[in-house]
């Protein structure tokens, strides 16, 4: 006889189990399509080039508190905060299993000066934003409302990585007792979400700010040869005609990145404390090892003559890594919880303001430093990285290079190896960081240090009084 208090239907009665997922992501895209909606139809956000997901994000958080007055609970956190974990290693994985086609004949000094400038500006956020929190940390510690000393490690997670880090370390260090901090997520979410408000709005201000000097020119061109993914199929590609779909294979290659770096995670996550408590907060890097693993495995079967078919398509993947990137964008600027942030105000706004105009500064001097001839379109392309996202550095840069004739997104894919190497020392302290006061003035001295050691590699030849050697900007100069 069949059981039925074992069986289960689709209907309401199982909401949570069938529909709750479901009807959060729908509220996702929808938003998300409202946020285009919006962007599109309303000019001012259209010229500051606000990005559509961060738009979609603030309408959902606001629909969501209003309704809350009455009684409606429209966002559930909990599913917000997971897509936007999840999302930030999907997209990485896409990212990192792209094959790395240079369009442009580019300078291998400048490859590791991208890369020693993305790892200079992490570590200048981060003992800054560091050093505020350890200030604010000394001044309250007595009062009735304590302020963290490390919650301004944050600010280079936020800025530089967006919502999916800052909210893994906010809640690392939110169930971390001696961190003495209560954000929730919604600390590093709501550092994250204004970042991209800085990278948007400062970044048209410095277009039209050096546009009405003379000082940047808008470079022509409309060649589709220099677009940096062709969606047009190459001779040994896998075909659309094949049985299986070509976007289900890169699905694929993606879900199996994720799938080994959840192996990998588990066993850290087993071997001992330490070994746990630096695993799973960095599902990101992890999808990022693995899909590069992934990419050299295919590449020596292909140099092998065992696969004959190019499988990867870097049009494809840079779509995933888009699509997980805007639902990042979306779920993390909705999952943020006002009450949690009440107390925060201050070292929120310290945050953003002091790391935005230190990272104005630094890569300002910089992109004059190491980058003439095209040191605008490599500013916005960095400033609009090291706060908001890469898909905003990208939007920026092409304002004024829209047929990227200059080296600059060549350069920015070439110089991801070296960038992640030079920013692990930062991910590495983060938990280290978060166990004491002593561990955080440590840690401070320590990223100061790096910023030294990577801000004296840029300017070695200012320095060492050495010419500018083999450098291209004379290619660009009279573009």
């Amino acid at each position: 006889m069949m059981d039925y208090t074992a069986s289960w239907d689709f209907t309401m009665g199982n909401y949570d189990a069938v529909w709750l997922f479901m009807v959060q992501f729908g509220l996702l895209l929808l938003f998300l399509m409202l946020g285009n909606i919006l962007r599109r139809t309303i000019p001012v956000f259209r010229k500051c080039l606000i990005p559509s997901a961060l738009l979609g994000g603030s309408v959902l958080l606001i629909a969501n508190i209003i309704l809350k007055q009455f009684g409606i609970v429209l966002v559930n956190n909990r599913i917000m905060q997971s897509v936007t974990y999840h999302c930030l290693a999907i997209g990485f994985a896409a990212m990192s299993l792209k094959t790395e086609k240079s369009t442009h004949k580019t300078n291998r000094a400048q490859v590791f000066e991208f890369g020693a400038l993305q790892g200079g500006t992490y570590m200048l956020q981060a003992f800054m934003g560091l050093g505020i929190t350890l200030l604010l940390f000394l001044l309250t510690k007595n009062g009735n409302q304590v302020i963290s000393y490390v919650c301004g490690l944050i600010l280079p997670l936020a800025y530089g990585q967006g919502p999916g880090n800052a909210l893994s370390w906010d809640i690392n260090f939110t169930n971390t007792p001696a961190a003495q901090f209560m954000g929730n997520g919604s600390f590093g979410l709501s550092l994250a979400s204004i970042g991209f408000v800085v990278a948007s709005v400062f970044g048209v201000l410095y277009i039209n700010y050096h546009k009405k000097r003379g000082s940047l020119v808008i470079r022509k061109g409309t060649s589709a040869e220099n677009l940096p993914f062709d969606p047009r199929e190459s001779e040994n590609e896998l075909p659309d005609s094949e049985s299986v779909d070509k976007f289900t294979i890169q699905a694929g290659f993606v879900a199996l990145a994720y799938a080994l770096s959840f192996g990998f995670m588990y066993l850290l996550g087993i071997l001992s404390d330490f070994t746990n408590s630096i695993a799973w907060g960095f599902n990101f890097l992890w999808a990022s090892l693995f899909a590069m693993l992934i990419r050299l495995v295919v590449k020596i079967l292909r140099k092998k003559q065992l696969m004959h078919r190019e499988y990867i398509n870097n049009y494809q993947m840079d779509r995933i890594s888009g699509f997980a990137f805007d639902l990042m964008i979306v779920a993390g600027v909705a999952a943020i919880e006002i009450n949690d942030i009440k107390n925060y105000i201050l070292p929120i706004l310290l945050l953003s303001v002091i790391g935005m105009v230190i990272t104005y500064v630094y890569i300002r001097l910089v992109s004059k430093e190491c980058f003439k001839g095209f040191e605008h379109e490599f500013f916005l392309m960095s400033f609009g990285t090291l706060t908001g996202t890469a898909s905003n550095g990208m939007i920026l840069m092409k304002e004024v290079d829209p047929a990227l004739r200059t080296p600059v997104s060549s350069l920015y894919i070439l110089s991801n190896f070296p960038a992640m190497v030079m920013i692990a020392p930062l991910l590495l302290f983060l938990g280290f960081a978060g166990r004491s006061p002593l561990n955080a003035v440590i840690a401070c001295a320590l990223f100061f240090t790096l910023w030294v050691l990577y801000t004296l590699f840029l300017f070695r030849r200012r320095i060492f009084k050495k010419k500018f050697a083999n450098s291209p900007a004379e290619e660009w100069k009279d573009e």
